[in-house]
């Protein structure tokens, strides 16, 4: 894709401030892209307030990514990558402190994300627009949540 056709705000925050435009695993760029966001913003931010973020940027994303798909005529183009910030940050709720647990954290999230086990897979195949671009990547995001946290609680 010529970085030319992203032409507005709205598509560039859509491929994750161009992270998105990697030629091979734009997914993984992206996300790799969302770990700085997270560390300068989110990660000493309070419970409720960082849920209050998570939706709003998944309700923001569902329009974000339905618009910048139909601009480029694309349903959920590769190179959109807002539903991986999502997805990882939600991976990131209430993480254990400890680069150990970001790491494991942002491969548990690409793991579900690209290997796509049941639901995650229906839903990536039988919903469309930006919710449907966006809610596979939140599901991915709570499966890595879930190890994260059973993990966690076994080993203390």
């Amino acid at each position: 894709m010529a970085r030319t056709q992203l032409t507005s705000w709205t598509h560039w925050l859509a491929f994750g401030l161009g992270s998105g435009l990697a030629p091979k695993a734009p997914g993984t760029f992206g996300t790799v892209a969302a770990l700085p966001i997270w560390w300068l913003l989110l990660h000493d931010m309070p419970l409720l307030p960082y849920l209050g973020v998570l939706l709003s940027g998944f309700a923001f994303g569902v329009y974000l990514c339905q618009r910048t798909s139909d601009d480029l005529g694309v349903h959920d183009h590769p190179g959109i990558v807002w539903d991986e910030w999502i997805g990882l940050w939600i991976t990131y709720i209430a993480l254990p402190s400890g680069w150990a647990w970001i790491l494991a954290g942002f491969v548990l999230f690409r793991f579900f994300d690209i290997l796509k086990p049941w639901p995650i897979k229906w839903l990536d195949q039988k919903v469309h627009g930006g919710f449907g671009i966006m809610i596979d990547d939140v599901l991915a995001g709570i499966f890595a949540w879930v190890v994260i946290q059973a993990a966690h609680a076994f080993i203390g």
